[in-house]
């Protein structure tokens, strides 16, 4: 009896062990291909993708939880890493992008221009982050990390975005300012310290209030039991993965980390595979930055490739921790929710020129007014969508 009761944890062991063989294998092989049908930089890119997937799922880095604890429990320490990698990252960034070039190569930020499309579609982001259950990054990490619900809300994502770039047209005449860099607009000096007074501000005001609240502060520099490999992470490891990880986005690509354009690519073409849709003939993909993302093979797509390498990565975690653990019983109401959830993402990503990553990290680390409007309409957003979660039968 003793050999038998044994089995069972040996044998979880072991299929743990293979789930993370197979995602490392598939990192790997996946950068030889890469490497072989496409360019270096772009297998180094998936093995930055793949190692942000893996800070992700260590440190369970995420927004939509951020948010909601924050609103309903007063605890910050995500919000506070948030700040942590903010900071970090327009240190790195600010320079960077006045010099306007790295290595011999150009670089550029996300700035664009900020107005009611902008709020409209982070109020929407925000809503959709609650009920689906993630952002964009967080997503992609508990997808990739065995979470089932989260794959319907990942498709209904793709969903959502592909019918905002068919809708584009509806929104272009809304009011809005033009792009503006704050760095340009204040100087370079002037706008870091801007920046870093405000992150120590809000992660000092949310501290306060959680000790208020609970009588503690929650710690982000350390962790029980923390392991590199195993986990879990210390949000403050992950704040900084993230941030250099963007910097590195920045060298390889020559833009910041960005996640939903290639689910716009990734709707379109199933649309246009299975005659769907015809999207060549959509306004959205008459922009000269993504014209020629449809007749581009996904091998040479940057987003694309760190969208699924980030996947692989929060696999090969997940198995390393021993969590891969899918199961499709999924109730009525929070499968719902994961569909209306996924849709409103996708929609409010297409309008606010991005997500919680592309928009508010890149776009903030650039220094674009754009993406503070972003995370001031998100957050009333994030509000809504917790209140309404009950109603999926999913808790605060």
């Amino acid at each position: 009896m003793q050999t038998h009761g044994a089995a069972g944890p040996i044998a979880r062991e072991r299929s743990q062990s293979l789930v993370a063989g197979l995602a490392a294998a598939a990192l790997a092989l996946g950068a030889a291909y890469v490497a072989s049908e496409a360019t270096l930089r772009l297998a180094a890119l998936w093995l930055v993708g793949g190692a942000l997937g893996f800070a992700l799922y260590h440190a369970a880095f995420g927004f939509a939880g951020a948010y909601r604890v924050l609103f309903t429990r007063g605890r910050s320490g995500s919000v506070r890493a948030q700040m942590l990698m903010l900071a970090v990252a327009v240190a790195i960034f600010f320079p960077v992008l006045e010099a306007g070039s790295l290595f011999g190569e150009p670089v550029r930020g996300f700035v664009f221009p900020a107005g009611i499309e902008v709020a409209i579609g982070a109020f929407l982001f925000g809503i959709g982050m609650q009920l689906g259950g993630g952002c964009a990054s967080g997503t992609l990490y508990t997808a990739g990390g065995g979470d089932t619900r989260m794959v319907v809300t990942l498709v209904f994502f793709v969903v959502g975005m592909t019918i905002g770039a068919y809708d584009v047209e509806r929104w272009e005449g809304l009011p809005a300012l033009p792009p503006i860099s704050l760095p340009a607009s204040l100087g370079l000096l002037p706008a870091l310290a801007l920046h870093l007074g405000l992150f120590a501000l809000i992660a000092w005001a949310a501290a306060a209030r959680e000790q208020r609240m609970t009588g503690v502060v929650e710690p982000i520099f350390r962790r029980g039991g923390a392991s590199f490999l195993t986990g879990p992470w210390p949000l403050a490891w992950a704040a900084l993965a993230l941030a250099l990880l963007n910097a590195a986005t920045l060298v390889l690509a020559g833009r910041p980390w960005g996640i939903t354009q290639a689910f716009a690519t990734w709707g379109s073409l199933v649309g246009e595979a299975t005659g769907l849709a015809d999207p060549v003939f959509w306004a959205y993909w008459d922009d000269p930055t993504r014209v020629d993302l449809l007749h581009r093979p996904l091998v040479r797509d940057a987003t694309s490739l760190m969208n699924i390498g980030l996947m692989a990565g929060a696999l090969l975690a997940a198995g390393l921790a021993g969590r891969f653990a899918p199961s499709w019983r999924i109730g009525w109401g929070p499968l719902l929710a994961a569909i209306v959830g996924g849709l409103m993402l996708g929609y409010g990503a297409r309008m606010a020129f991005g997500c919680n990553i592309s928009a508010f990290f890149s776009g903030v680390a650039s220094g674009s007014l754009h993406g503070w409007l972003w995370i001031l309409a998100a957050l009333p957003g994030n509000w809504l969508g917790t209140q309404m979660r009950p109603l999926f039968g999913l808790s605060k």
